[in-house]
C-alpha cells in the first residue's frame, strides 16, 4: 500500500469519526434551539470554524477542540473542502470572517494563517462604540459570500449586546447545484405532506422515472439524489422512517450507532413505482455558540487565556474569548437541483421482491454530502413544508 492510499484510508476515517460529532451536533440542535420546526444548519461551517478557532488556541485548548471534532489536525476539513469549481451548474464556495475588538493586537503570525489557510478576512472593530457599523459590515460580508441569499446574519436589535463583544466568528458556505437527473416540473403536482400532529398539507411533489439510488433497511429507506459530476462528486440523502412519527426512533438510531451516515449509502439504481419527494425551502439561525458550550466545549467561550495564539500579549489574551458563533442556512430544493447557504461498518443491502415506492410525505432527515471525503456540507430535518 502506498503512502498515498494510507493517507486516503486515515483521512475517511477521521470524517467517518468526525460524522458522528455531526450527527451529535444535530441532535443538540434539534433537542435545543429547533423548538419543533424544519432545520438547516451547516456542520461544516461551524467545523470550520472551531478549527479556525482551536489555529488560534493555547496547545491544552487546541486539543480539546479537535478531540471534540474527532479530527487528528486543524487542516483536516480545508483538506477536502478547497475552494475551486468545475462546472459552472455546480458551485461551492466556503469563506471564514473574524471580527476582533481594536484594543486587541493580532499576531502577524495567527493574522496571516486566517488569510492563507482559512481563506479569512480579518477585522478589526470598535464593538463599544460602533456597534451598528459592525453589524452593517457583518451583514455585507455575509451577503456577499452567500450570492445574497443570506442578507442579514445579525440583526440591529443585537446593538446593546455587541458592545460587550470582543471576538466574533462567522463562516458563510455556499451551494448550488443541479440534479443529474433534472425533475419535469410539468410533473410536479399537490399531495398530503402528513405533519406529526396527525394533520396534513398540501404541497408540491416532484417526480421522474429515472432508477434510483435507494435502499431500505429496518424501520426507513435512504434515497441518493446525486449532483452533476465534477470531482467533489456532491449528493443529497433523505433519510426517510417508514413510520409517518418515525423520525424522532430514527434520529436516535442514528446517535446511538457509530458511522450511521457512512454506513447507510444506496451504492445501486433500482426501478421505483411511486416515487415523489418534496419541493422546499426554508431558513434557519441560531447561536453556535450556546449548542457548543451544552455538548461539553466551554474553553473557547469563557476568560481563560486558551486563545493565545490570536494576540499578542499573554496578559491580553486570557481577556479574549469567542463571544458568540453565529449560524444561519438557508436551502431551497427544486426541480432543477438545490440552492442552499450557511453562514456560520459494512452494511448489507437489503434485496426488494419487488419495485419499492418511495413518497417523502411525512417528516424526514436530509444531508448535502461530499461523497469523494465523506464531509457533510448541510444536514436538516423537514416537518411541515406549509412553514418556509
Amino acid at each position: 500500500m502506498t503512502r498515498k492510499e494510507e493517507k486516503n484510508i486515515e483521512l475517511g476515517k477521521s470524517m467517518e469519526n468526525h460524522n458522528d460529532v455531526v450527527v451529535m451536533l444535530a441532535k443538540h440542535v434539534i433537542a435545543t434551539v429547533s423548538n419543533g420546526s424544519n432545520f438547516v444548519f451547516s456542520p461544516t461551517s461551524i467545523n470550520l470554524l472551531l478549527c479556525l478557532i482551536a489555529a488560534g488556541s493555547s496547545c491544552v485548548a487546541k486539543e480539546r477542540i479537535l478531540s471534540f471534532l474527532m479530527l487528528p489536525s486543524s487542516n483536516h476539513l480545508n483538506a477536502v473542502l478547497a475552494n475551486g469549481n468545475e462546472r459552472s451548474d455546480l458551485h461551492l464556495s466556503i469563506a471564514n470572517g473574524v471580527w476582533i475588538d481594536k484594543s486587541f493586537s493580532i499576531k502577524p503570525s495567527f493574522k496571516e494563517l486566517l488569510e492563507n489557510s482559512y481563506n479569512a478576512t480579518c477585522n478589526q472593530v470598535d464593538f463599544s462604540s460602533k456597534p451598528g457599523k459592525v453589524i452593517d459590515e457583518m451583514n455585507t460580508w455575509a451577503k456577499l459570500h452567500t450570492n445574497g441569499l443570506i442578507e442579514q446574519i445579525i440583526s440591529h436589535d443585537s446593538i446593546e449586546a455587541l458592545r460587550d463583544s470582543n471576538l466574533i466568528l462567522a463562516n458563510a458556505l455556499y451551494f448550488k447545484g443541479a440534479w443529474n437527473d433534472k425533475f419535469d416540473a410539468k410533473l410536479t403536482k399537490d399531495y398530503d405532506f402528513h405533519l406529526l400532529d396527525g394533520n396534513s398539507v398540501k404541497v408540491p411533489f416532484m417526480t421522474n422515472s429515472e432508477n434510483q439510488y435507494l435502499n431500505g433497511y429496518d424501520g426507513f429507506q435512504v434515497l441518493c439524489i446525486p449532483y452533476v459530476e465534477d470531482r467533489r462528486q456532491l449528493s443529497m440523502y433523505i433519510y426517510l422512517p417508514d413510520d409517518k412519527d418515525g423520525l424522532h426512533a430514527l434520529l436516535e438510531k442514528m446517535g446511538s450507532e457509530p458511522g450511521f451516515l457512512d454506513n447507510y449509502i444506496p451504492r445501486f439504481r433500482v426501478p421505483v413505482d411511486d416515487f415523489r419527494i418534496p419541493k422546499f425551502k426554508f431558513s434557519f439561525e441560531f447561536d453556535a455558540s450556546d449548542v457548543l458550550k451544552d455538548m461539553g466545549l466551554t474553553s473557547p467561550f469563557t476568560h481563560g487565556g486558551s486563545l493565545t495564539e490570536m494576540v499578542d500579549s499573554p496578559s491580553i489574551a486570557k481577556n479574549l474569548y469567542v463571544s458568540k458563533i453565529l449560524h444561519k442556512a438557508c436551502i431551497e430544493v427544486n426541480e432543477e437541483g438545490t440552492e442552499a447557504a450557511a453562514v456560520c461498518r459494512t452494511t448489507q443491502d437489503m434485496l426488494w421482491l419487488e419495485n419499492p415506492d418511495f413518497v417523502a410525505d411525512h417528516p424526514f432527515l436530509f444531508t448535502v454530502r461530499e461523497d469523494k471525503s465523506g464531509v457533510i456540507l448541510f444536514m436538516g430535518q423537514v416537518l411541515d413544508l406549509s412553514k418556509h
